[in-house]
């Protein structure tokens, strides 16, 4: 057993990173320290007080660990790395996880490439960015494949030179088709070269060049061609006024500044790249009231560009932060070059500053008022429900419903929603295997008992491991289950529960004659909901997104030409025949209830395939 005050007298006068866990063995806190001895021992003294959340976090500690390290930046290096791997609860977070978009030139290949990429490789090619804007990178990308016509293609060139056809790009005159050897690579390189040049600003030269083009095709009478160039100029010129001169140095930084109130932060960055402002961003932190705006600011500075791997040569901040010194060592070791941190306090730089202070104020102001209307949506709704149904807490909620065409290729669908959102990663498809015929009952029967029954096995095989904190696909139970339709529904899912000894509670989405939810089916009762209300409403979405999936799913069975009646599975029923019993039929059902002398009577059928449909309806 972990005695506290015994490992506590172990703990080395070092520099390290600690980490708190929980009763399950959560690592619930992870921090940082140039003494291990000293830091992690001040938890545990009655007069220290930093904070009611600190506070809370002592309060369930079990046990602690920690790792050595050689000097203090090795301990923040460290630390970085462990608070993004595990996230731990007491930790104050960034609750952005944000890359950002370069544009990758590939220097290495023969005839090179511009392309997208979220991460700057250590490879042969030239990368600009990081940009804020994913489709601004997107459409740059675009203006200069219409510029220069280079290829998008990923064939291996010159080795595959003369093999394949010219791509659409060729003929609609994006691309000079080096596929096709109909460019040398000198010329090539000419263009990429060119490319490069835009891409470090260079416009004037670009828009020179188009409006050459544009004249001579206008004199020329080609005025689709004008129109074209002059189409191009604009979009160069667009791109161009994205680009704020702020300073004449030329140099890359980022000007960081915050706003907060009582239990959130927003941090504010202006991206400065050769000089101009290329983009803006903003990120959320939900922080305590012990934590100051320096301590803030630290713990962003770690935590973002421990995620990004570009670090500017100079960070400009709002206010002077904890650990400067320590964190400059490490930016610096991270980009290979001296990085400074510091606080302007007059001129240009300082008003810049400002400015991204007032834009994080404006943001949090904006937020909150969102954060609200979005908490009403989601949260309150939930709690509307809850209390509705007389249900002490209810944060998952998972949805059934059932498709299929005249009982042909039936499907369910499980959708879940947490925190009154929907928990994509969570849904489910389920092919049914037990069911012939249209019968909703017995399909939504399969359904949940292989839903639930996989669940139970998989929560025993992670007790087995003793993996309590990991989740498989089924393993979390929800907090309550809602059924597409009413007392029937209901009572399927409910003997399913009993059968599995599991006690979930469960209400039906009742509808009306118009198709329309009016209410909810629980414990043998209708209750009535204000359709106004935000209750209501996350109802109305969770039916209708139940419904959408299974649609959804069984729409691209069919598309995929998978549809597999169970006909299909009769020795001597082919597709005609197959198309033709359901013509005459129209459902299984009145399939299996067929005769063999009606049977045979179908188009294309005789006495031998009637039978062999026949017996397989009637096997024992």
């Amino acid at each position: 057993m972990f005695d506290i005050q015994e490992e506590l007298k172990k703990l080395p006068q070092k520099p390290g990173v600690y980490m708190m866990h929980d009763a399950k063995d959560t690592i619930i806190y992870i921090g940082k320290a140039i003494s291990l001895r000293n830091r992690v021992r001040q938890y545990f003294r009655a007069s220290h007080n930093e904070g009611l959340k600190k506070e809370q976090m002592v309060k369930q500690i079990e046990r602690f660990e920690y790792i050595i390290t050689d000097s203090e930046l090795e301990a923040l290096i460290l630390e970085c790395n462990l608070i993004k791997e595990h996230r731990p609860k007491y930790n104050t977070m960034l609750r952005d996880d944000k890359t950002y978009p370069y544009i990758r030139v590939t220097l290495g290949e023969d005839f090179p490439r511009v392309l997208f990429s979220r991460q700057m490789k250590k490879d042969k090619s030239k990368y600009f960015g990081p940009y804020t804007s994913a489709g601004a990178v997107k459409e740059t990308i675009e203006l200069i494949q219409k510029i220069y016509f280079l290829r998008t293609c990923n064939q291996p060139l010159p080795k595959n030179i003369g093999k394949e056809r010219p791509c659409l790009n060729y003929h609609i005159h994006q691309c000079s088709a080096p596929c096709q050897g109909y460019v040398t690579k000198e010329e090539y390189h000419l263009r990429i070269n060119q490319a490069i040049e835009f891409l470090n600003g260079n416009y004037q030269t670009v828009i020179k060049e188009l409006e050459e083009k544009m004249q001579i095709a206008s004199k020329e009478m080609h005025f689709e061609k004008a129109i074209e160039y002059r189409e191009l100029i604009k979009a160069v010129k667009q791109v161009t006024q994205k680009q704020k001169i702020t300073s004449s140095d030329g140099e890359d930084k980022d000007i960081i500044a915050m706003a907060s109130d009582e239990e959130d932060a927003v941090v504010q960055v202006f991206f400065i790249r050769d000089g101009k402002l290329i983009g803006r961003d903003h990120f959320h932190i939900s922080i305590g009231n012990e934590d100051t705006r320096g301590q803030v600011l630290a713990i962003f500075l770690k935590q973002f560009y421990s995620g990004t791997p570009f670090i500017p040569k100079e960070l400009m901040l709002q206010e002077e932060i904890e650990e400067a010194e320590v964190i400059e060592k490490w930016l610096s070791q991270k980009r290979g070059q001296k990085v400074s941190i510091y606080v302007p306090k007059k001129g240009t730089k300082e008003k810049l500053v400002e400015l991204a202070s007032q834009n994080a104020l404006m943001v949090l102001s904006q937020d909150k008022e969102k954060m609200k209307r979005e908490e009403g949506r989601t949260i309150g709704a939930l709690k509307e429900i809850s209390k509705l149904l007389n249900l002490e807490e209810l944060k998952r909620v998972e949805a059934y419903d059932i498709s299929n065409i005249s009982g042909f290729e039936t499907v369910g669908s499980m959708v879940v929603y947490e925190k009154g959102k929907p928990k994509r990663s969570d849904y489910r498809k389920f092919k049914l295997h037990t069911v012939t015929g249209p019968d909703d009952y017995a399909s939504m029967c399969e359904v949940l008992t292989r839903r639930f029954s996989h669940g139970i096995k998989e929560q025993e095989e992670l007790k087995e491991k003793q993996l309590e904190n990991d989740y498989g696909s089924f393993t979390r139970f929800p907090d309550l289950i809602m059924m597409d339709g009413g007392k029937g529904q209901v009572n399927i899912a409910l003997k399913v529960l009993e059968e599995l000894h599991l006690n979930i509670p469960v209400c039906g989405m009742v509808k009306d004659d118009n198709h329309r939810t009016r209410g909810l089916y629980y414990q043998n009762q209708e209750i009535f909901i204000d359709r106004h209300s935000e209750g209501f409403q996350l109802i109305t979405r969770i039916q209708d997104e139940a419904h959408r999936f299974a649609i959804e799913y069984h729409r691209s069975l069919r598309s995929k030409g998978q549809v597999h009646s169970i006909l299909d599975d009769i020795p001597g029923i082919g597709a005609t025949r197959r198309k033709a019993l359901m013509k005459n039929f129209l459902s299984l059902d009145a399939i299996q209830k067929a005769d063999i002398e009606t049977l045979a009577k179908v188009p294309s059928m005789n006495e031998q395939a009637a039978k062999s449909v026949y017996k397989f309806f009637h096997r024992q």
